[in-house]
């Protein structure tokens, strides 16, 4: 008995570290503009803008698939008109800036 609790002791001690090396190499960066934007929106998660919810328009705005911000409905004037000046100013990883308008 005490055998196999220390054999299964030592499996999983083994698969945690594969895990935590594994974690390191494999890792996937954000791109820190989208959480900028998901920080200005409503939060409302409503779908009207198409995407599914704020996160998902987030990540459009930023990857350039969507370039109005006045698809989200819930989200004040000011926030969006935040988001167009620091989407159109602020260069990504790549160094490129996008042309997001209200």
């Amino acid at each position: 008995m005490i055998e196999a609790v220390a054999v299964l002791g030592i499996i999983g001690a083994l698969l945690g570290a594969m895990l935590g090396i594994a974690d390191l190499f494999l890792k996937v960066e954000n791109d820190p503009r989208e959480d900028y934007v998901m920080s200005k929106l409503a939060g409302a998660n409503c779908g009207g803008c198409g995407y599914p919810g704020c996160q998902g328009f987030a990540a459009a705005l930023v990857n350039g698939e969507a370039t109005q911000v006045s698809k989200c409905a819930p989200t004040s004037k000011e926030a969006k008109d935040e988001i167009v000046e620091y989407l159109n100013t602020t260069p990504g990883p790549d160094g490129s800036t996008l042309s997001v308008k209200l």
